[in-house]
């Protein structure tokens, strides 16, 4: 069975549904400065957009062939196609780089601080296409582009629960408002576990992970009724909260309903959809005099062993099956003895 909130992704305008964007400009940003980026040419394109963190690299678009060049990915030009532009006649160099230019791409980025061609900067210029100059080798700007981009391609969501770490497992807790979810949390951080997100947890999808953290006002913080809000780093220490943790395991606390069928043996398999990623989930029933906390620890190692190869509630069930199988072999070898017994029996009795 399968449940989840709608997810849609954070989409910049223009782009496909659910597809999120990163304009060229946002890699000359501050905060994207260990990227070492210039720019040299087509700075009125800018406003362009990435929508993918895979690159591409043109080597075959210089020989003609540019039909697999998809807009949306950014461009590298690297050592081998600097050195392939440099073995060619200018005719033939000037013919493959406007052809590049012409090509509806997002940006091109030059590796190793070489100089990009006079062609390749008089066509961009002249179509808005930006032109970018690391000083980096190729395959280390490569790895801190695509991660630079996965980050911020990710699509995101905002979800009304907690997040806590506990024994390393990112445990998601659901519920409805008032049933208990900060104050499992803050039992929880008692014992010695992390917070990372009190009320709302941002969720983003990396691959085909999900990261989830804190929103900046709300960070370290949490809500109890009753006491207000709280710091959970000055009150317990640095040791009690994290950033963010991956999430792999939902639990969703429920109001008891008497006369409601609950699951008994833990056999049944629910998963939570979240941006397209299916999630474990447990329904916690909540009543009075049971302890959330603990539960959710049992829940977390019971997790834990499951994904080490060991599911408790299977074995049982496997016991109680190959119980009920010797049973019902043994019935007809009793029938068959008592059979032999009173035909026995009445051998004896003839005279």
């Amino acid at each position: 069975m399968r449940s989840g909130p709608e997810a849609p992704g954070t989409a910049s305008p223009g782009a496909p549904d659910g597809t999120p964007q990163v304009a060229v400009s946002e890699l000359l940003a501050p905060d994207a400065g260990h990227l070492g980026l210039r720019l040299v040419a087509g700075g009125a394109g800018l406003g362009r957009t990435i929508d993918r963190s895979r690159v591409q690299r043109p080597g075959l678009a210089l020989s003609g062939y540019t039909d697999y060049l998809r807009y949306g990915r950014v461009q590298i030009i690297g050592g081998s196609e600097i050195g392939y532009l440099r073995k060619i006649g200018a005719r033939r160099r000037a013919e493959a780089l406007a052809r590049l230019g012409r090509s509806e791409v997002s940006c091109f980025v030059v590796t190793k601080g070489f100089l990009p061609p006079r062609e390749l900067v008089a066509e961009a210029e002249a179509r808005g296409v930006p032109v970018l100059v690391t000083e980096a080798e190729s395959t280390p700007f490569i790895k801190r582009l695509t991660k630079f981009l996965d980050e911020r391609l990710a699509m995101r969501l905002h979800l009304h629960a907690v997040l806590m770490d506990v024994f390393g497992l990112g445990v998601l807790i659901q519920g409805e408002s008032g049933i208990g979810k900060s104050e499992c949390a803050l039992d929880l951080i008692d014992r010695g576990h992390r917070l990372v997100a009190d009320d709302v947890v941002e969720i983003r999808r990396v691959s085909d992970e999900l990261q989830g953290s804190c929103p900046p006002l709300t960070r370290h913080h949490m809500e109890l009724r009753g006491l207000g809000v709280i710091n959970i780093k000055d009150l317990y220490g640095v040791s009690c909260i994290r950033l963010e943790k991956r999430l792999e395991l939902v639990m969703n606390l429920e109001r008891w309903e008497a006369g409601k069928e609950y699951d008994r043996l833990g056999l049944a398999d629910e998963t939570f959809l979240i941006l397209g990623v299916e999630l474990p989930l447990i329904r916690m029933p909540v009543a009075p005099g049971r302890n959330l906390a603990i539960l959710v620890e049992v829940a977390a190692r019971n997790r834990l062993a499951k994904e080490r190869g060991y599911d408790a509630a299977r074995r049982f069930a496997e016991r109680v099956d190959e119980m009920i199988d010797k049973e019902a072999a043994s019935v007809p070898r009793r029938a068959r003895a008592g059979r032999r017994r009173l035909t026995a029996r009445r051998a004896g009795s003839r005279p």
